[in-house]
């Protein structure tokens, strides 16, 4: 969960530094070459790797990669706004970007000042603007996510406050803003121990199909608290009921990491599947969050996949001496 809390990161991450040196596939790298996103998303397109996420107090920044270890802002400047406050609505709490291309548009569904919004664009870099400066759904909501089926009904899961924060689906219009609110059907909400050490959280959902059943990650307890973790629920029906993992957590306060989740799956170019999430500066300060990179298989059990997360981890680094593009 983000609160006024979030504002401290904000000046924590502007005084991060410079960012500089080369990356590493190791756990341990200086605070000021990691890429400091909270909340991150990888989009891959067109021989490029962009990475969004929550950094800012003005917008959403991008960076860009070929190879998942090395990051630059594009142009070569000191950072790179993909989406800009007065081009959307929101006026702070720019919060968990996710970024898709359907028919040749790219849509940023993001956060603003606690409410659901998206954003388009003809480029993965922007600018992302609305032609209507208004949330989706107007009561509080944050961290959505894009689903879109095989029949190419497009859905849109999100975290409402009504019980807790938990999580909810709902179908959209073709056009992919318009939340069709008479579909709204509950999800998943705080149910299990592991969930319950720092409030009552169910956030950050991910959905992906394999196989014919839909997986959803997801994060739970405070986002402040080193128990936070990620943890995955599965259904054969996207409106019916989602059946939570009773080995959950998949990833908590691992190989020296607290404070993990919020994370997001993406395939790299060669087809893997992989998971980017964020964690804890280290066991005594929350901010500034940074990301990290893992790999997700599946596994059978009993006859049927099931969801799992590497330990291994790549830690990528930041520089600021030329651009990928």
């Amino acid at each position: 969960m983000k609160d006024m809390r979030f504002i401290g990161y904000i000046i924590l991450s502007m005084l991060a530094g410079v960012y500089t040196a080369k990356a590493q596939t190791v756990p341990k790298v200086p605070e000021g070459e990691q890429v400091l996103f909270a909340d991150p998303f990888i989009f891959y397109y067109d021989g490029l790797y962009y990475a969004y996420g929550t950094s800012s107090f003005d917008g959403i920044e991008a960076l860009v990669s070929t190879d998942l270890e090395h990051w630059e802002v594009p142009g070569g400047a000191k950072r790179h706004l993909a989406l800009h406050k007065e081009d959307v609505y929101g006026e702070t709490w720019f919060w968990a970007p996710e970024v898709y291309q359907v028919n040749g548009k790219f849509y940023m569904y993001y956060s603003g000042d606690e409410r659901i919004c998206v954003a388009m664009s003809d480029s993965p870099l922007g600018p992302f603007k609305q032609v209507e400066k208004k949330p989706m759904f107007n009561e509080k909501a944050i961290d959505h996510t894009l689903f879109i089926d095989d029949d190419g009904k497009a859905y849109l899961f999100f975290v409402r406050f009504n019980d807790g924060l938990n999580v909810w689906v709902a179908e959209l219009e073709k056009d992919l803003v318009t939340l069709k609110e008479k579909t709204l059907h509950p999800c998943i909400k705080t149910t299990q121990p592991w969930e319950k050490t720092c409030g009552g959280v169910n956030e950050g959902p991910f959905v992906i199909k394999h196989d014919g059943r839909y997986y959803m990650t997801y994060s739970a307890n405070s986002f402040e608290c080193q128990d936070y973790g990620i943890g995955c629920a599965t259904a054969t029906d996207i409106m019916g009921i989602w059946i939570k993992y009773g080995e959950n957590p998949l990833l908590q306060n691992e190989k020296g990491l607290v404070g993990i989740g919020h994370n997001a799956l993406f395939t790299d170019k060669d087809g893997k599947l992989r998971i980017v999430y964020h964690a804890h500066k280290d066991k005594k300060n929350i901010h500034p969050r940074a990301m990290y990179i893992g790999d997700v298989y599946f596994k059978k059990v009993r006859g049927v996949d099931r969801l799992r997360i590497s330990k291994e981890r790549i830690v990528p680094r930041i520089s600021r001496t030329g651009s990928n593009q």
